[in-house]
């Protein structure tokens, strides 16, 4: 009688929903051409870089506000993915540990968030023979695993027919290097772990974050199960300076527990468009990629893509490995993901001169649309140079910032909203948590640019057009000739007609659309 209830409470909305639709319609209020579908995205940080409950407490309450966003299955309660990410509460994890018989050091200690095989015991010994192992061969010490509380009588049948065994590892900095060195360690270690995995042919193993400085809650689940879920996020304990979370509207992947948002670094609302090219375009840079701090252990972390990721896993990835060698969220967003530079005659010398340099040496990432990212020192956010995603901000008079996908995610009362805004296309904003400081985009763009000497470093670059321009034409096959190679290399009429003629015509890619 109660499934029979809901489902008459559920057909009895859908027909109030309908009724209104048809109502504003006829009276010129809503057209259904404007309703459209996508990721919810966004994080509350503290500008002043003060860890606080709140902030963990806002961003579940965004979070569960998105629940739109999501996909859910037909059971009703198994979604496409939610996740948050939060920077660890240290003393929530010291406590653990002391009841476990330890006694932790005074130094900050790592957490992992492991996804591993369920019902494959032995698998699951020989995945955790193999991150001890690595964590051991680099001279880190271990506290011990924590089986992670969760209620899986919140989360549908078909989540938890694939839901993985979620345990932590706790990890005392042995080496007793300073906190940037101890973070690069465990991504080195992680990609050490990854690789051996996989040579295992294990399957069902993830490691959604190994870290000192944060850990992520995800899973194949609605937004508004999250809390109820992983009980650990309504600890009073579980304080944080950011929550940076994502409700996941699956398009172009299969959901699955380890493709849930956030990822290590960012989390992604939108399409890229030039995936294949910008994966490929990394393969090439490989070959040449090195960095003073990696060491010897340069070959650990290749590929930087791993096989079957998917686009958000991809820029993921490449974000990461850029901030462990040495760069900064914002610098990394401004080379991954620039602003429309080459015909803006209003910007600045100085940043058409660092998006010059920084072009010489990434590719963009044309349509990740809106990300969201942190490396636990900054948390950034920003758009591409399409703008097809909304972003809001809101700054509040207790030093909290709050962005995502639409505004009133969180009910914040007038009278202590500061500030207001949106990102526009190409543009970001960000918080230095540990400066604790507040940056528009502007100020973002200006203080990269002042780190370098980009003007100079780009004087002697010349656009490969003025070259051509004065180079001689001639024509270097006849017409049999030039068929036979395009046949080789798989180039159709089609392809000469639509993609390449209008190129010529206008020196401008074609675009068109089409539809079944």
């Amino acid at each position: 009688m109660v499934g029979t209830e809901k489902r008459a409470a559920a057909h009895a909305e859908i027909e109030r929903f309908k009724k209104n639709a048809k109502f504003l319609a006829e009276h010129g209020m809503y057209d259904p051409a404007h309703e459209h579908d996508a990721c919810g995205v966004g994080f509350v940080a503290a500008i002043d870089g003060q860890a606080r409950r709140s902030v963990v407490a806002a961003g579940i309450a965004a979070l569960k506000a998105v629940w739109h966003r999501g996909a859910v299955d037909a059971d009703g309660k198994t979604g496409d993915g939610a996740g948050i990410h939060v920077e660890i509460p240290q003393d929530f994890f010291r406590r653990h540990i002391a009841r476990t018989g330890h006694e932790p050091d005074n130094g900050v200690l790592a957490v992992g968030m492991l996804f591993l095989p369920k019902t494959e015991f032995a698998a699951q010994e020989a995945c955790r023979g193999i991150v001890e192992t690595e964590i051991l061969r680099f001279g880190h010490q271990i506290y011990g695993w924590r089986q992670v509380p969760v209620d899986v009588s919140v989360i549908g049948e078909k989540a938890n027919a694939t839901r993985p065994e979620i345990e932590q590892i706790m990890i005392a900095n042995g080496r007793g290097v300073d906190e940037e060195s101890f973070e690069r360690d465990l991504y080195i270690v992680r990609r050490r772990i990854e690789k051996r995995v996989l040579a295992e042919h294990i399957k069902n193993f993830y490691i959604c974050s190994l870290s000192c400085r944060s850990v992520i809650y995800k899973g194949m689940f609605l937004a508004e199960q999250l809390s109820a879920f992983y009980p650990d996020l309504l600890d009073e304990r579980f304080v944080s300076t950011f929550a940076l979370y994502h409700q996941r509207y699956s398009t172009n992947t299969f959901p699955t527990w380890p493709l849930a948002q956030p990822f290590r670094m960012l989390a992604h609302n939108g399409e890229i468009n030039t995936l294949k090219g910008n994966v490929n375009w990394m393969r090439s840079h490989e070959v040449r990629m090195a960095a003073e701090v990696f060491g010897d252990h340069g070959g650990d972390i290749l590929p930087v893509v791993q096989a079957g990721a998917s686009d958000s896993a991809a820029l993921d990835t490449v974000f990461e490995v850029l901030v462990r060698a040495g760069r900064t969220p914002p610098m990394i967003k401004a080379m991954m993901i620039p602003e429309s530079w080459t015909h803006d005659r209003v910007m600045p010398e100085s940043h058409r001169a660092m998006y010059s340099y920084y072009n010489t040496i990434m590719e963009p990432w044309d349509g990740p649309a809106a990300i969201a990212a942190t490396d636990g020192h900054w948390i950034i956010a920003g758009m591409d140079r399409n703008g097809l995603r909304p972003m809001r901000y809101t700054v509040t008079d207790d030093d909290l910032l709050y962005v995502g996908s639409e505004t009133g995610m969180v009910q914040i009362a007038e009278s202590r909203v500061i500030e207001k805004g949106r990102i526009g296309p190409g543009q970001m904003i960000g918080i230095d948590l540990s400066e604790g400081r507040f940056y528009h985009d502007r100020e973002l763009k200006d203080l990269l640019a002042s780190r370098h000497p980009f003007e100079r470093w780009v004087e002697n670059i010349v656009p490969l057009e003025k070259i051509i321009a004065g180079a001689p034409q001639r024509r270097l096959y006849g017409k049999d000739e030039l068929r036979r190679r395009q046949l080789c290399v798989g180039q159709s009429v089609e392809d000469v007609e639509l993609i390449l003629h209008p190129m010529v015509e206008t020196a401008k890619e074609a675009t068109g659309s089409m539809g079944d």
